[in-house]
């Protein structure tokens, strides 16, 4: 048996899956909860210790045997979130995560220093956002300046794993385009913008790999602490929308993926550059080649697991109560930031429910306005796609709010667009896994393509596909236009 290893790093959990590529079968799974502290200043914190027990936990419950036909791994984590290390490789303090929103302040700062957002655009393709890495870094600076006097790398979390692996510091185009410290049309770190933090900045930042390329081979102390063959390729790996991309089939213009999960993302193949003037689409690259344009919502599902848990109901009892209640829930809207908002850009900003009357106060309706909520954030981004020119074709659904039908025909009505659902529930571990068999084949002189890849090792589930219904969707073009008058009437409470 020869086997590929995809492991994915994410915000709740570490999860490792051995694919083997012959069989075209996952033969290994297993996954570890990582916590997280959360302060009411937006604080969203870990510790990178706790990424070195999760991922040790993920291989220790996988059998020793299936571990030694691993012939590589491939790495993906979530994205934006700051690992600094001093100069032997060691934490210097807790991880920033990507919902962190207490960096609003720096990013004002760094906006300032720049000259406005649009040079920023100019010069990184990203306007500073709290959920950004340069921030964070800045934050450091600004709060705790004895360390940052000894900060030497500045990794993000699938390029720590990867350093855990190879004992080599390295960062990829895709992940390195969410730190707003890379120049994403010329795929290079960006010396304007690290200098906006500090001269020293642009030192601490790793080698960069080419899409395809090794970051490494699994080192004698990896292999010992985690049971996989010493010298095994570690591809570039990347960030966990990167990874998704790959592991939806998300690797040509027109495939979009949707990632309904605690935060919510949208984001497609493009062969050329992505630039959004107003910053609301990540203008980011993707991890095989080309760019992947992105739009990140904080809070996705959390408004649904809010409510569920203020109702006392399971997941399957939510949605039904949902699907009772008609598109549109009877004119009732929730802006669903209970964590502040990324895009539209509200750090500050707070969940409500608008609309409510005496006839239309339900439970069904509460329910099914929360899950419009979600995918209302989403067509937001959907319409800059279209704007800047992008010709949308399907999307790929994935996260916990692919396995609701009720949010597929949501999606699918909001959105305009036909959905289809991956096979499997780890999308961004075997984007992971179909990476390193990229690397792998690669390294071993074969000319094959990661197109070729995705389209043999990605496969649909059968009958989990929903189609636009006309009537349906003029229902939501309403109900979108309500939800956006509200977001326009509350919106400067919040800024």
């Amino acid at each position: 048996m020869k086997t590929v290893c995809g492991i994915d790093l994410g915000t709740q959990s570490c999860k490792v899956l051995v694919y083997d590529y012959q069989r075209k079968e996952t033969v290994a799974r297993s996954q570890e909860p990582v916590d997280m502290i959360s302060e009411n200043d937006g604080t969203r914190e870990q510790c990178a210790e706790w990424y070195e027990h999760a991922l040790q936990a993920c291989f220790d419950r996988i059998d020793r045997s299936l571990k030694a036909t691993v012939a590589a791994v491939g790495v993906s984590g979530h994205q934006h979130s700051f690992v600094p290390l001093d100069e032997a490789g060691k934490p210097l303090y807790r991880v920033k995560l990507w919902c962190d929103t207490s960096t609003a302040p720096e990013c004002a700062q760094l906006t300032q220093a720049a000259g406005g957002e649009a040079a920023l655009i100019a010069e990184t393709g990203l306007p500073m956002r709290p959920g950004y890495t340069a921030p964070k870094v800045l934050w450091l600076k600004n709060r705790q300046q004895a360390l940052f006097d000894r900060l030497r790398h500045i990794l993000l979390p699938h390029d720590y794993l990867n350093f855990l692996l190879t004992g080599e510091y390295t960062a990829e185009y895709g992940d390195a385009s969410g730190t707003a410290l890379f120049d994403v049309r010329r795929q290079v770190w960006s010396k304007k913008a690290c200098d906006l933090i500090d001269p020293s900045v642009i030192t601490c930042l790793p080698r960069l790999v080419r899409p395809g390329e090794a970051a490494g081979r699994v080192c004698a102390a990896a292999a010992e602490r985690y049971g996989i063959p010493q010298g095994a390729a570690v591809a570039a790996g990347g960030g966990d929308n990167m990874m998704g991309a790959i592991g939806t089939g998300a690797v040509r213009d027109g495939f979009l993926t949707m990632s309904l999960g605690t935060s919510g993302t949208l984001f497609g193949f493009s062969n050329t550059p992505v630039i959004d003037p107003t910053g609301n689409l990540a203008a980011f690259c993707s991890s095989t080649g080309g760019w992947l344009p992105l739009l990140c919502t904080m809070n996705c599902t959390v408004a649904s697991e809010e409510f569920r848990r203020l109702f006392g109901l399971e997941v399957k009892a939510f949605d039904a109560a949902a699907e009772k209640a008609p598109p549109g829930a009877q004119g009732v809207a929730v802006l669903p930031f209970f964590n502040g908002e990324r895009t539209p850009n509200l750090p500050n900003g707070r969940a409500s429910v608008n609309g409510i009357t005496a006839g239309n106060f339900s439970r069904e309706n509460l329910a099914r306005a929360a899950l419009e909520a979600a995918v209302f954030g989403m067509r937001i981004g959907m319409e800059g796609f279209l704007e800047l020119g992008y010709r949308a074709k399907e999307i790929r659904l994935i996260g916990g709010g692919a396995k609701s039908p009720l949010w597929r025909k949501i999606a699918a009505n909001v959105m305009n667009l036909p959905v289809s659902v991956p096979a499997g529930e780890e999308a961004a571990a075997m984007g992971g896994a179909i990476q390193a068999l990229w690397t792998l084949a690669r390294a071993e002189g074969s000319p094959v393509s990661i197109e070729e890849l995705v389209d043999g090792h990605v496969a649909l589930e059968q009958g989990g596909a929903a189609a636009p219904d006309p009537a349906l969707g003029a229902a939501y073009d309403r109900a979108y236009k309500n939800y956006l008058r509200y977001l326009g009437a509350l919106e400067p409470l919040y800024i």
